[in-house]
């Protein structure tokens, strides 16, 4: 599923992320050389980096 349209960001690209020690959207965006931009995916990336790094 893709989670942040303007950067094409998939969920199972940010869960890598979060396991690889991204805590933040920002952080995570960051490795693929990317930012939020309308921000409408940043509540939601969180959710999904919060609830990989509670299983790590």
């Amino acid at each position: 599923m893709v989670v942040c349209v303007c950067n094409a960001i998939r969920e199972k690209d940010l869960r890598e992320a979060a396991r690889d020690g991204a805590d933040t959207p920002c952080s995570a965006y960051a490795r693929f050389g990317r930012r939020p931009k309308c921000g409408q995916c940043v509540g939601y990336a969180r959710t999904i980096i919060a609830a990989e790094r509670e299983t790590a």
